[in-house]
């Protein structure tokens, strides 16, 4: 669990980010802000590609931006978009946060004031994680 003046700054974060988010194909802009285990908030958002595979997620840009300052240890992460209802992360990237913070404390705020808060273990169950590819 994180405070809320945390939480506040993390919003905050994810709001500026999905303002620069490039969505021209589907509109549909998305920030989110990483809350680090040593309080560095690290941010990113959805950049589309007129190739849709090619496109990247807010979540997997805020990760890719944190490995590169070494960062690769996180408490919770808030994801902003401008939906009515609260958006949580896609599969995939369901499936990066999980190689790095299986415990995640995950966020979903909208511009109008609605959130969802669910653990990253109840929406990603039974993951794929590398003690996965031990085997004997």
């Amino acid at each position: 669990m994180i405070d809320a003046a945390t939480q506040g700054a993390l919003e905050q974060a994810a709001f500026a980010a999905m303002r620069a988010a490039y969505a021209p194909y589907s509109g549909f802009r998305v920030g989110a802000a990483l809350l680090a285990e040593d309080g560095r908030i690290i941010t990113g958002c959805n950049v589309e590609n007129s190739a849709y595979p090619a496109g990247i997620c807010a979540e997997r840009g805020a990760i890719a931006a944190a490995v590169v300052q070494g960062v690769q240890r996180f408490r919770a992460v808030v994801i902003a978009t401008e939906a009515e209802e609260p958006t949580s992360p896609c599969g995939i990237c369901r499936q990066v946060l999980v190689e790095f913070a299986p415990n995640l404390h995950v966020i979903s705020v909208t511009a109008g004031g609605e959130r969802a808060t669910h653990s990253l273990s109840a929406l990603l169950p039974a993951p794929f994680t590398p003690s996965s590819l031990r085997h004997s």
